[in-house]
Order: structure tokens, then C-alpha cells, then sequence
């Protein structure tokens, strides 16, 4: 039985390295007929990049099971700590360190100067598989390359598949709350109505709020003492032009980041297909390139409505973060806590705190470096109650401001800081850089946690996307698949009549990624699963924050 085919672009063809030294020589049209040939011997295909690979063969109706992709692994290792760096050196390092995924609007095999193509896989993967096997962490390690590499293949799948997305219900919904679609250039009607109000109460008939430059200006000639146009410090002024405001801009937002331009340019054929980055962020967080993917507005939601004689399976996992700490830190009292449903009233229940906003504030302050108010003021009790857990934010935090490389649980690293300065503690340089070093310790702290969160659900997607293709026959579109995904979030596309299965697929990989990452620790992750036939339809997550997050 096969156990890896690395694949090769070479010229117009590709070269099939198989185990045993066997090499076939390939034209690029005969790739997706290999491939399928032998996709039933279950081999792991080895190439440098699943975005230049996989699209393509997505589109030739071929779908593989496993995957290494030498891009994200190569990432991974390059910043453990647990791995020896020497063992990853060769004469093309630093085309790897360098070599980013493909977009949708590029050619995605065979493109002329792709910088892939200056690049060695084979040699790539024997010093990836060297600098693994020296780990002493090589077990976490394995296990969160091919998590990774799994996610490679889901993102290739979400983009294929699509999700589901009523072009006429997106274009209603903009109109009943920006009002008809506007000529280019021109603000809708509801922004043009809101205008004069809002420009009257501050007395500035020039006054231009689509500019944060010009708003900042404007708001503080009419008095007010702000430095910043963030949602959260307009919100705390007392002022008659302050709700109008909120308004104004928050509807346009929602005309720049998911307007009627967004609807052109990102839903195709009754499908949203945004373009997602797994470990595009540092702490190992997917992101997503156009689109907006990861941020989809709750207004807009009722649009993504499932095809005749479909369901979407909508499942969201409960304060992950929290539990990962939990698991991670194995700290028994919290794991306690988490075996309800809302891990804060559980820590309510057992008599940590008097009430859940102050679990929840304590907890997010532990996690994020909340020091001061009601926040910090739970900290001692939550460190009493919950010692191991709250000792190991605390500890990756020292180490940040140490200036240390902190790890996730299966061995992802974080950045180095650049200097962070010198100075006595009176003078001004000793103060900014005792500053930095503090947010620099709110990063690390944050990332253990984060990063090990993003770990759990890189595992929840691998397990649940072969759990939903087991349940079907066909392509991949005719099948249960994955649609969307939203850090803790899924969305499944199934037949009407496998939604009960789907569900159950849905908690079963939830379940095991559980068991990959913490063993028999008793730490539970569950899920609110909703069968609809709109996205909207689906209850919202109970402690999500659906705020602004830049200035307005």
C-alpha cells in the first residue's frame, strides 16, 4: 500500500514520486486521473502548497483523504521551540520562509514564475521529517503538522463547495437598512437621511464622517476630549449627536466590508466563496484573504439559505478558550466547572465567584491581562480557586516579558519581540519600555491559549470533514460537506435527510478532538448544534461579540 506520492511541478508536467523510488512522469492533464487512481490506496500526497494543488483538482471532481503541505508545516517548525533549526537549513530555506499561498484570482498550477517552482520538496521533506524525529515533542508536533495540513484541505473544500448565499435576500436586506442600491459614488438613502441630524446637534454643517481624520477634528471643535473614533469611546460620551453617529457609521461598515460591491464581487452562482488561510495568523487562527470571511455581520445572515431539499447543520462550541485553558492546564477545579453547558455559571455553582459576569470578567482577564477593575479584582479569587490554570497564563506571560518564545500545547511558538528598549525605571525610555515589555506579556499570554484553541478546532475539522464524507456518495458537493467556518464555528450543507446523522458526525469529532489533545482529562467541549434552513435561523453564540473593532 502506498504511503506518500510527493508531487513535483516540473515544466508543463508534474513528476509523481512514489514509495519504492518509482517516478512517473505526468502531463498536467492526466494528474487528476493519477491521483483518483490511486486515492483508494488512502497515500498522503506530499506537495508544496495545497493551494497551488488542490483547487484544481477539486475542480476535476477529485477529493484526497490526507495531505502534507511543506508551506505550513515549514512555518510551524521554523518557529517551535521544540525543534532543532539546523536540521531545517538547506540551500532553499528562505524561498520556503518566504513562499506564500495563492489567491482566487491567480492561476493556481503551472504559473509562470511561481516562486514554488525554485523550491525542492523532496529535499523539504526529508529535513522536515528529520528536524521531527529529533523533537522531544515530536508526538504533539506530528500531530499538529497534519492538523495543519488537514486544514489545508478544508479550506480547499470550503472554497469549492461554497456556502450557500441568496444574492436577491442580501440585496433586501441592504435595502431595508441602507435603503435602494445607490449610483457609485453616491451615499444610500438611510446614510444622506441620517446626515443633517448628525451634523445640526454638532453644530458642523461641513462636517464629513465618513473621514476619521475630519470626524476626530469635528468632534473634539465641538468640545469633546476624545483621541480616537473607536465604537467603545464614542459610546461613553454624553452627547445628542452621539447615537445618530453610531448609527451612520455602522451602517457604513456594513456598506464598505459587505455592501452591494462585496455581493458583485464574492457571491458566484448562489455561493459565497471566500478565500481562507488556515495558520494565517500567529497564533495559529485561520484567516481569510477578500471577503470578509471571518467577521460575516449577524444582519446579513438570513442570505445564506440552504438548496431545495437541503438543511445547514449549524454548531458552535461553547467559551472554547476557557475550557482549552482548562484542559491544557489540567486544572481539575475548572474542568469541573466545564462540565456545564456555561462553564461561568458552573463556576458560579461552585462557589468561585457570586455571579457569571464577574466568572466571565475574571476569566477573560486572566486570559488577556486584565489588571484593572471588576476584572482584575476576580483575579486573586479565581487564582485561589483555579491555581493551575491561572498560574499558566501568568507564566507565559513572565516569560513574554522576558522576551521567551511561549508554546501551544502541541508545540506551535510565538514571534520574537523586537527590543524592547532600555532606560531607567524614572526616565521616559525606562517607562516605554517597561510598557512594552507588559503588552508584549498580555500577547504571550494570550497566545498558550488562543493558539491551543485553534489546535482543538484544526483537529475538530480534520476528524468531522472524513466523517462527512463517509456519509455520502458522489462529489463533494453531493455529499454532507463543510460550507463555512468561523473560528469555533461550523456549518455543514447536507441533504435534508442525513441531518440527524450530520449532527451526530458534528459531535463525535468534537469529541475526539477533545480526546487528541487532553487524553482521558475530563474536560468536556459542548456543542449548540441547530438543523435550519437559514443560517439566521440558528441561535447565536451566548457570549458573542459582534462589535467594531477598528475606528469608526
Amino acid at each position: 500500500m502506498l504511503r506518500s506520492v510527493v508531487l513535483l511541478r516540473r515544466g508543463d508536467g508534474v513528476l509523481a514520486h512514489e514509495d519504492g523510488g518509482a517516478v512517473t512522469c505526468l502531463a498536467r492533464e492526466d494528474l487528476a486521473g493519477f491521483v483518483a487512481a490511486r486515492e483508494p490506496d488512502r497515500p498522503r500526497w506530499v506537495w508544496d502548497d495545497a493551494t497551488r494543488w488542490y483547487p484544481g483538482l477539486l475542480a476535476a471532481g477529485v477529493r484526497v483523504e490526507r495531505c502534507t503541505d511543506l508551506r505550513l508545516c515549514h512555518a510551524v517548525l521554523r518557529r517551535s521551540a521544540h525543534v532543532d533549526q539546523e536540521l531545517l537549513v538547506g540551500p532553499d530555506t528562505e524561498g520556503w520562509d518566504a513562499l506564500a499561498p495563492t489567491t482566487a484570482d491567480e492561476p493556481a498550477l503551472f504559473a509562470l514564475d511561481d516562486p514554488a517552482d525554485r523550491l525542492d520538496p523532496l529535499a523539504e521533506l526529508v529535513r522536515q521529517q528529520s528536524a521531527l524525529a529529533a523533537s522531544p515533542e515530536r508526538g504533539r508536533l506530528g500531530l499538529l503538522l497534519a492538523a495543519e495540513s488537514a486544514g489545508a484541505l478544508v479550506a480547499g473544500e470550503l472554497q469549492h463547495a461554497g456556502m450557500p448565499w441568496r444574492a436577491d435576500v442580501h440585496d433586501r436586506l441592504l435595502s431595508d437598512l441602507l435603503g435602494p442600491r445607490p449610483v457609485t459614488g453616491q451615499r444610500p438613502a438611510e446614510l444622506e437621511r441620517l446626515l443633517p441630524e448628525i451634523r445640526a446637534a454638532f453644530g458642523q454643517p461641513a462636517m464629513n464622517p465618513d473621514s476619521p481624520t475630519g470626524l476626530l477634528a469635528s468632534l473634539q471643535a465641538a468640545g469633546l476630549a476624545v483621541t480616537d473614533t473607536r465604537q467603545w469611546t464614542l459610546a461613553e460620551l454624553e452627547h445628542p449627536g452621539i447615537e445618530p453617529l453610531l448609527r451612520y457609521k455602522k451602517l457604513l461598515r456594513l456598506m464598505q466590508a459587505n455592501g452591494w460591491a462585496w455581493l458583485d464581487t464574492w457571491v458566484r452562482d448562489g455561493r459565497f466563496r471566500p478565500v481562507f488561510l488556515p495558520g494565517g495568523v500567529v497564533t495559529g487562527r485561520w484567516a481569510s484573504q477578500g471577503g470578509g470571511a471571518l467577521s460575516a455581520p449577524v444582519q446579513l445572515r438570513p442570505a445564506a439559505v440552504a438548496d431545495e431539499g437541503w438543511r445547514l447543520v449549524v454548531a458552535d462550541v461553547a467559551q472554547l478558550e476557557p475550557r482549552v485553558l482548562a484542559g491544557m492546564s489540567r486544572d481539575t477545579a475548572m474542568a469541573e466547572a466545564a462540565r456545564a453547558r456555561d462553564l461561568y455559571q458552573g463556576m458560579v455553582d461552585s462557589g468561585a465567584v457570586e455571579t457569571r459576569t464577574q466568572a466571565k470578567l475574571g476569566i477573560l482577564g486572566a486570559m488577556y491581562g486584565g489588571t484593572r477593575g471588576e476584572s482584575g479584582a476576580m483575579l486573586p479569587r479565581l487564582t485561589r480557586r483555579y491555581p493551575a490554570a491561572v498560574g499558566l497564563v501568568e507564566q507565559a506571560a513572565r516569560a513574554g516579558e522576558r522576551g521567551e518564545v511561549v508554546s501551544t500545547l502541541l508545540g506551535r511558538g510565538s514571534p520574537r519581540p523586537g527590543p524592547f528598549g532600555g532606560g531607567s525605571d524614572d526616565d521616559a525610555a525606562g517607562r516605554a519600555a517597561d510598557a512594552r515589555r507588559r503588552a508584549w506579556g498580555r500577547f504571550t499570554r494570550n497566545f498558550v491559549v488562543q493558539g491551543t484553541g485553534a489546535e482543538w478546532a484544526s483537529c475538530w475539522l480534520a476528524d468531522l470533514r472524513n466523517r462527512l464524507w463517509r456519509l455520502g456518495d458522489g462529489r463533494l458537493t453531493d455529499r454532507p460537506h463543510l460550507a463555512f467556518f468561523l473560528h469555533d464555528e461550523v456549518v455543514v450543507h447536507t441533504p435534508a435527510e442525513l441531518a440527524d446523522e450530520v449532527v451526530t458526525a458534528v459531535r463525535a469529532a468534537a469529541a475526539e478532538a477533545g480526546r487528541l489533545l487532553f487524553g482521558d482529562f475530563p474536560v468536556d467541549f459542548p456543542l449548540d448544534v441547530a438543523v435550519v434552513a437559514s443560517w439566521a435561523d440558528a441561535d447565536a453564540p451566548a457570549d458573542a461579540v459582534l462589535e467594531d473593532e477598528g475606528p469608526l
